[in-house]
């Protein structure tokens, strides 16, 4: 077998049992008629903690030029979902009294965000 595809297959080899395991409970709950919502609950666990989710981002990533642009479409929602979570969080913290910690908290997120943009910009750099 080549080279690169033994390195392929032992980075991705969690995803890719992930999928056949997707494949099959899907295969296997409609061919038995179950409960949609039971089948779809089950695929997305297996997907979640098979790492079959981001295999995939990952693999449509390596498709040439289109690729990391169809990646970055699919991966921007969940990062807005995760930014509304925190900002609705800290609205409830503010409510309840703890606007010095969600202040301070926000400080820290702020640094940390633009000590990673300075290193990735440094890192193009040099």
């Amino acid at each position: 077998m080549n080279q690169k595809l033994k390195i392929f297959f032992s980075n991705y080899e969690n995803a890719i049992i992930a999928w056949f395991i997707i494949l099959a409970v899907g295969t296997l709950g409609l061919y038995l008629k179950i409960d949609q919502r039971i089948i779809g609950a089950v695929i997305l666990l297996i997907g979640i903690f098979g790492q079959a989710f981001a295999g995939l981002v990952v693999w449509i990533g390596f498709l040439p030029f289109i690729g990391p642009f169809i990646a970055k479409i699919i991966v921007l929602p969940f990062i807005w979902l995760l930014n509304s979570i925190g900002y609705l969080l800290s609205l409830i913290a503010i409510k309840r009294g703890y606007s010095k910690d969600v202040l301070t908290y926000q400080g820290i997120t702020i640094a940390l965000t633009i000590g990673i943009i300075l290193g990735y910009i440094l890192g193009k750099i040099f």
